[in-house]
């Protein structure tokens, strides 16, 4: 247990920290209108960090906190859809209020990861949350599903800003009906964490 605490401790400091290798600036989306980027957004694919290996039905949950912080909740299943449920709730800091599109990510007080609003979609269905240092990236969408073809669109996109789509892995996301027992979409929240 210590050495899996330990592993975690150095997985976040790692994402936290400064990368020693020199990367041009990545573009941000010119502005983000943060009240409508709130609520809730299924991981569709990633380069995951330690903490996301094996995960299943990612979702990250954004809050708009009364300071302009946003309170962040990343939930996912381990190993399998019935995998024990795993909750992480880092802090973000909008570090650029003209673009309201690079934030810190803070998992670890004093540290603030570097995340960075790259690619949304004019209807705030689809988002790519990247890094400078290209390391990790979060696609994301409000359901739990996307074409195939905005996916190819948006794997040639992270490839044009110098990412290795190579490590980009798309998450399993399965939601199913509790009285039918089948597998239908739940419903995300809207943009602005309005429910449907």
């Amino acid at each position: 247990m210590e050495h899996v605490r330990h592993s975690l401790l150095a997985s976040l400091l790692i994402l936290a920290g400064c990368t020693t290798v020199s990367y041009p600036p990545i573009a941000v989306v010119p502005k983000v209108d943060l009240p409508r980027f709130m609520g809730d957004w299924y991981v569709i694919a990633n380069i995951p960090t330690f903490i996301e290996k094996g995960a299943h039905n990612a979702v990250e949950s954004y809050r708009l906190a009364e300071d302009g912080t946003i309170e962040t909740t990343f939930t996912f299943r381990a190993n399998g859809f019935d995998g024990h449920t795993k909750t992480y709730t880092p802090r973000g800091f909008v570090f650029d209020r003209e673009s309201n599109a690079v934030w810190g990510m803070q998992f670890i007080w004093p540290f603030k990861a570097d995340f960075r609003i790259v690619y949304l979609t004019p209807d705030y269905t689809q988002t790519v949350i990247a890094r400078e240092a290209r390391d990790y990236v979060w696609i994301m969408a409000r359901t739990p599903e996307i074409p195939e073809a905005d996916y190819r669109r948006i794997l040639a996109f992270l490839k044009e800003q110098g990412y290795d789509i190579s490590q980009i892995q798309k998450v399993p996301q399965r939601w199913e009906s509790r009285e039918t027992g089948h597998a239908d979409v739940r419903s995300a929240q809207r943009p602005g964490g309005n429910p449907d």
